[in-house]
């Protein structure tokens, strides 16, 4: 066998764990997360540091591996739930960025639409005084409509006008942005913290300090749902007309347009669902995860749910998977720092190789393809 066939042998036995298409949904993610880890590895090494003890420290730090020791009222199970806390507006916003992306739209107001929603709920729910059973429930239904309603406005606009979905999220990030800062400057400040004012704890979906079997705990009430949301998502894009429409739209507008499909009202439903999912993000994040809305400030879940959503394929279920790494990474960085001596900026490099490996996953299936036909021809050639 010649050099060059032998090369071209070699590097098709090298892509061998996702050479088959069946399986490349998980194992092109997969493999995306190992390169990334084993390059932030070799820069953790450049610094002089061990990267195995950093990462091990990064676990612990997110409740996944013990600590050698805890402050009171605290052990490995209120870190992994403070780790589920974190996680769920970060499930629901990937899923927003993961519908938008199945209509073949790019929704990177996440985060505008998440500040909507918590301020809205805030103001109507937060400081109502209403009883829990009430306020809980109430403060979903206002995070969905709000967020809907923005994502429903971006899609008409895209249709009607024929804006782009980036320019007229980035426009309406900075609008939120600069409007509410204006109004809880205004009405809603606390003095002391210089944010808004805290919400009820009636009105809160991450119960706090909850004490069980000597433990202080922070229950997030809204994980369970993520999940639920999850798989309904997965549901109506695989098993319904209306997700097959919007990944038509998304697959090919002009082609959805002649065989029928009513292609301005997918667009928009596509947004109002990517909306509506971002405020449930906004709600559980700014009346769970925190009790207050800073001014002036984007969360930057909205950004990080990109790479999540790209790293899951856009699929709910990988999604959920690629939520749990990311806050795995977000959560344990602080612990990585303390314990390693690594500043948490290197949590970041490593979501960001997370995305940028992510985002090469066309390339690997194309590489795969050609060299399976290129394998095919060599040994057709030998026969």
């Amino acid at each position: 066998m010649s050099k060059n066939k032998m090369k071209k042998s070699l590097s098709y036995r090298l892509f061998w764990p996702i050479r088959n298409e069946k399986w490349q949904q998980i194992t092109i993610p997969v493999a995306s997360i190992l390169i990334s880890f084993i390059a932030a590895a070799i820069v953790i090494l450049l610094l002089g540091k061990n990267p195995l003890q950093a990462f091990y420290n990064l676990f612990q730090g997110a409740g996944i591996f013990p600590k050698s020791s805890y402050a009171g009222y605290k052990s490995i199970l209120t870190d992994f739930l403070s780790l589920l806390n974190a996680m769920t507006p970060l499930v629901f916003a990937s899923l927003a960025v993961a519908v938008a992306l199945r209509a073949g739209l790019f929704n990177i107001g996440v985060s505008g639409q998440m500040l909507v929603s918590g301020f809205l709920a805030t103001i109507i729910v937060g400081y109502s005084g209403l009883d829990a059973i009430i306020a809980k429930p109430l403060v979903l239904l206002v995070g969905i409509v709000a967020g809907g309603l923005m994502g429903g406005l971006v899609g008409w606009l895209k249709y009607r006008f024929n804006i782009h979905e980036v320019v007229s999220t980035i426009m309406l990030n900075y609008i939120a942005q600069y409007v509410i800062s204006f109004f809880i400057q205004m009405y809603y400040i606390d003095p002391i913290s210089r944010q808004s004012k805290y919400i009820s704890e009636a009105a809160r979906l991450t119960l706090v300090n909850v004490e069980i079997a000597n433990l202080k705990m922070n229950i997030p009430l809204g994980f369970i749902l993520a999940i639920i949301i999850a798989i309904f998502i997965k549901f109506l894009m695989d098993k319904t007309v209306v997700g097959f429409e919007i990944k038509a739209v998304g697959s090919n507008r002009n082609a959805a347009k002649y065989t029928g499909i009513n292609v301005g009202r997918n667009t928009v439903l596509a947004m109002i669902i990517s909306g509506g999912l971002a405020g449930l993000a906004g709600v559980t994040y700014y009346l769970g995860y925190f009790s207050s809305i800073q001014p002036k400030v984007l969360s930057s879940i909205g950004f990080d749910s990109i790479a999540v959503a790209l790293l899951g394929n856009s699929h709910p279920i990988g999604i959920i998977f690629s939520s749990f790494l990311v806050s795995i990474i977000d959560q344990g960085s602080t612990y990585m720092s303390s314990q390693a001596g690594i500043r948490q900026e290197i949590a970041s490099v490593i979501i960001g190789l997370i995305l940028l490996f992510s985002a090469c996953g066309e390339y690997f299936k194309h590489k795969v393809s050609r060299l399976k036909d290129k394998e095919v021809d060599r040994k057709d050639s030998e026969s």
